[in-house]
């Protein structure tokens, strides 16, 4: 079966390797249930039936890779979904059961799927995922770092996350043109923030499209001239803060956003 540029396809082909990942998910019996997102040829979704202790779904957007899974893996029965993830409701197959995600993720969407996996948090407790390894880094790296940025953020602020291995090119067919990472995203027990969710991300969204700029040049939507020229903590780059900083920048916003509507309207 032949890769198809247009689904972003690198098939697995080390068999080693794809036991290693079903046997990083830690959550999957708890949950009982567990969702392979683009199982492609079936490499790793072989070893998640094999492992048993919960019931696996999958969703395949490619077709021919549906006929291909339903010939050689009868045993996923109707539990094979041919849709795009992107498009997937997971309320609509497990209603409100939590799950566990895991998948050889397609590079052209892996970043997509991250965000899709925030919306969905309550009841994805877990997931392990290969990314392109750039992508893996950004999201496990630490406040400080060049590859910090939007997607550290926003995912570290639910759960916690671990690079587990790095995947060589040579491990796929075809081989990518990069190397591959496997991480782990284990929520936090705490899964909502102490300030609005929508301003949080928009205050780091906006911070970081011009992350070589200080705050005080990129914040001017959220807060007073008069206070960004003044606060010293303004003069810090966007690397520099961790997730709580940026919950506690939306508290702040927001505090001040109350007061002027006070005055305003005394």
């Amino acid at each position: 079966m032949q890769a198809k540029k247009s689904y972003g396809q690198h098939f697995l082909k080390n068999d080693s390797i794809a036991a290693r990942i079903a046997g990083s998910l830690r959550l999957a019996e708890q949950t009982g249930l567990v969702l392979e997102i683009g199982p492609g040829t079936g490499m790793l979704t072989r070893h998640l039936l094999h492992q048993g202790g919960y019931t696996l779904y999958a969703v395949e957007a490619d077709r021919d890779m549906v006929a291909l899974l339903q010939r050689d893996l009868p045993r996923l029965e109707n539990r094979l979904i041919l849709q795009d993830f992107l498009r997937f409701d997971p309320v609509a197959v497990f209603g409100g059961k939590s799950f566990c995600l895991i998948g050889n993720f397609p590079y052209n969407i892996s970043t997509q799927i991250l965000f899709k996996l925030l919306d969905f948090r309550r009841q994805i407790p877990e997931m392990v995922g290969m990314f392109q390894k750039e992508v893996a880094d950004r999201v496990v790296s630490a406040p400080g770092t060049k590859v910090y940025g939007i997607t550290s953020v926003l995912i570290q602020a639910f759960y916690q996350t671990e690079y587990l291995f790095t995947v060589e090119r040579g491990s796929f067919n075809p081989p990518p043109k990069v190397q591959s990472a496997v991480i782990r995203l284990t929520r936090k027990e705490k899964i909502e923030l102490d300030c609005d969710e929508k301003r949080f991300r928009t205050i780091v969204k906006t911070a970081f499209n011009q992350r070589r700029k200080m705050l005080r040049n990129t914040l001017k939507p959220f807060f007073p001239p008069e206070l960004l020229m003044s606060d010293l903590y303004f003069e810090q780059r966007p690397e520099r803060l961790g997730w709580e900083e940026y919950v506690r920048l939306a508290q702040r916003s927001a505090a001040m956003q109350k007061q002027d509507n006070q005055q305003d309207n005394p």
